[in-house]
């Protein structure tokens, strides 16, 4: 949860880097809490209101940390537009978001060092 809320406090945050583990643990709690929301909404018969409002204000701060974590990889945070090509944008992203960060690059530090 601490990660989760580390990037809900940094919430349009796009400089800077992110390591891996803070973006997993991002995209964890946001799919449970997706799935906890669907969930109560499918019990209490409702439309799915609760999980597009949560999903319209969790896309900022999500955005922010795709961008730092591509920062992290070395990479320009313009790279998040080759998620809109079908498919492979997003395995291209996956790809990215997986990989190992480098040392102290133009976007800052190395972010292992702090923690």
């Amino acid at each position: 949860m601490e990660w989760y809320l580390k990037v809900i406090k940094n919430y349009v945050g796009f400089t800077g880097r992110a390591r891996r583990k803070e973006y997993w643990m991002f995209v964890l709690f946001n799919i449970i809490i997706s799935v906890a929301l669907s969930i109560i909404e499918m019990i209490a018969g409702m439309p799915s209101i609760l999980t597009w409002l949560y999903s319209l204000a969790i896309f900022l701060p999500s955005l922010a940390v795709l961008v730092r974590r591509l920062h992290d990889t070395g990479r320009s945070g313009w790279w998040v537009l080759i998620g809109l090509i079908p498919l492979v944008g997003f395995i291209i992203l996956l790809v990215f978001a997986c990989m190992e960060g480098e040392g102290d690059n133009q976007y800052g530090p190395d972010p292992k060092q702090f923690a």
